[in-house]
């Protein structure tokens, strides 16, 4: 049984570099992802065979994640229409199986999105919160042992990865994610040491993924997680003569990171210029002192709440206490002032509308969403055409998240065949590509938790939710790597985090993810064992072609590449296990560029 633990398992006896393979396709980004992952192909080309057998013992299986899927229809989708929802759930879920392919391929996308749109929340907070006290009540004291203390600390990174395994809100969890990497707090810088900190912020994500970016801004701001992520808790009015003054941090982020950006936009995302060649500056030093002294006045909430306490409260949102609120007039953006003689949140609400309606908006965040859901390098007409739905949602509504996921995921660009043009597509985050094989592989449990701690799985792929180094998140939405993409003048952000290192961790994940018996490293009992179940893939594995087609269309939704089908034909056929054979090919896929970008 290989494991995590083990250096010497099948897989890593059979991977060694080769020559240089053929360049599947002509996407730049895909070829790219070809270089970095060149060892891995190798291994495509040894055809060495054999596998990492399981363990002498199988548990016994109580639950089963992936609770959507769909009953067996009579009505039969066509390969195209197949390869569009497998194309569509890559974008919109964290994964799908055959079953939910066809389902959603028969139902309509529009439909399927309508649906996520009225699922009820699944929370992530309620459950932490739930599991601290059942903890609490001696109920988990195995799996508190040797240090009781722990636990309760590590039930957050616990509950998301049950909630990305199993949720039925799948489009949800999914926004939010996007969202947690654009409105970023981090476990790193303090945060990671509280229990309920960064659930409760994850919980705000959730619940306003399909409201309105107004309310989302405006959650933000008072939430103490990103108060006191950007030092805007406890930030009291200017007192000169003690040298204290407004602290800038979250005024300065609020615009670069989570609205409007460094440049003035066009509709298009495009940058505006000046007379000189110069872009122009969507905000001045000074429009961030302004909008410090707005963001004053506020402090921890709850039960006893007072300006300055040092005991934090971060399930309620922060409080306003006027008398440390600086007072006066601020100028912001385009000219518009507070008054003078308002409360502290009345000041606060002007800033947020000051923000919410700057020209900026829809383009700057409009065009992060696709990058983050759908493609790296959009064209000016669809970052504007998703502009327009942010600025109208055809009601005459501003900000309206649901008309804006809809334009991201529903536009032409987004959905014409895969090669029709030839700067799109995008490098699949590294933890996506984790969590959707538990999706996609009907991931299944001794018990009813579908926990996994993440620490190996971080420590491979230098990323995990809500773990981010800095407020700049993993990667920037700007980032070129070297060579072929930056000389095409083309983004990649994904790349940043993409280090020989982690390529390579990827696939040992993926081998673990494929192998084991218990992928999800976690005290067991109470919390049970997971693994994924490959019976369906099993009995597909006879016909060695057929059991490629169905890996084509579930995982690269028909845009496998002839020289990789070949290589990993070429190496099913020498094992001679149906099940071995079909661990190899799931894995062999997984480990190819054509599984690594999205087209």
């Amino acid at each position: 049984m290989p494991t995590h633990a083990d250096r010497k398992s099948p897989v890593n006896r059979c991977i060694r570099l080769m020559p240089r393979a053929p360049v599947p396709g002509a996407n730049p980004i895909r070829r790219i992802s070809h270089w970095l992952s060149v060892w891995a192909l190798g291994a495509l080309l040894i055809g060495c065979g054999g596998g990492g057998g399981g363990g002498s013992s199988t548990p016994t299986l109580q639950s089963t994640a992936a609770t959507t899927t769909a009953p067996i229809m009579q009505t039969q989708p066509t390969e195209d229409e197949l390869h569009a929802a497998s194309r569509f759930a890559s974008r919109a879920s964290l994964g799908m199986n055959y079953d939910q392919i066809r389902a959603l391929s028969i139902k309509g996308h529009e439909s399927w999105l309508e649906e996520q749109f009225a699922l009820p929340v699944e929370y992530h907070d309620e459950m932490v919160a739930d599991l601290i006290q059942r903890t609490e009540d001696g109920e988990f004291d195995e799996a508190t042992q040797p240090d009781p203390d722990v636990l309760p600390f590590v039930f957050r990174r616990y509950v998301w990865w049950h909630r990305a395994l199993t949720s039925d809100d799948v489009l949800r969890q999914r926004i939010a994610f996007a969202l947690s990497e654009i409105f970023v707090v981090s476990e790193v810088g303090g945060l990671g040491d509280t229990e309920r900190a960064l659930p409760n912020f994850y919980d705000v994500l959730l619940a306003r993924a399909f409201g309105n970016y107004r309310s989302l801004l405006r959650a933000v701001t008072l939430h103490p997680s990103m108060g006191f992520y950007l030092s805007h808790v406890n930030n009291s009015k200017a007192d000169p003569d003690n040298n204290i003054y407004p602290d800038e941090n979250f005024a300065r982020e609020n615009m670069q990171l989570f609205s409007i950006g460094l440049y003035e936009m066009n509709p298009d995302g495009s940058y505006q210029y000046d007379a000189n060649g110069d872009p122009i500056p969507a905000y001045t030093d000074d429009d961030i002192r302004e909008f410090a002294r707005v963001f004053t006045g506020l402090s921890w909430g709850g039960e006893y709440a007072r300006f300055g306490r040092k005991w934090a409260n971060y399930v309620v949102p922060m409080e306003m206490f006027d008398e440390y609120h600086e007072p006066g007039v601020k100028k912001l953006l385009n000219g518009f002032e507070v008054p003078a003689g308002q409360t502290g949140m009345e000041d606060i609400e002007d800033a947020i509308d000051n923000i919410f309606n700057h020209a900026n908006v829809g383009p700057f965040i409009g065009r992060q969403l696709i990058q983050r859901l759908v493609t790296s390098n959009p064209s000016p007409q669809y970052v504007r055409r998703v502009a327009e739905a942010f600025a109208d949602n055809g009601l005459g509504v501003r900000g309206d998240m649901k008309a804006v996921i809809r334009a991201v995921l529903l536009d032409p660009e987004a959905t014409s065949d895969p090669g029709t043009y030839a700067q799109f597509g995008k490098l699949r985050e590294p933890i996506l590509r984790i969590v959707s094989i538990g999706r996609q592989f009907h991931i299944q449990s001794t018990s009813e938790y579908f926990f996994h701690g993440g620490y190996w799985v971080q420590n491979q792929l230098r990323q995990h939710p809500l773990a981010s180094p800095s407020v700049f998140n993993f990667f920037l939405p700007s980032h070129m790597p070297n060579g072929e993409i930056a000389e095409a003048n083309l983004v990649a952000p994904e790349f940043q985090i993409t280090t020989n290192p982690a390529v390579i961790g990827v696939s040992n994940l993926a081998q673990h993810m494929i192998w084991a018996d218990d992928i999800g490293g976690v005290q067991s009992p109470p919390f049970g064992e997971m693994s994924v179940n490959l019976h369906e893939y099993s009995v597909l594995a006879p016909d060695v072609q057929g059991l490629i087609d169905r890996l084509d269309m579930v995982l690269t939704y028909g845009t496998l590449s002839e020289a990789t089908r070949n290589a990993i034909g070429s190496t099913l056929v020498t094992i001679a296990d149906p099940t071995e054979r079909a661990k190899w090919a799931i894995y062999l896929f997984l480990i190819s560029p054509d599984f690594a970008v999205m087209l």
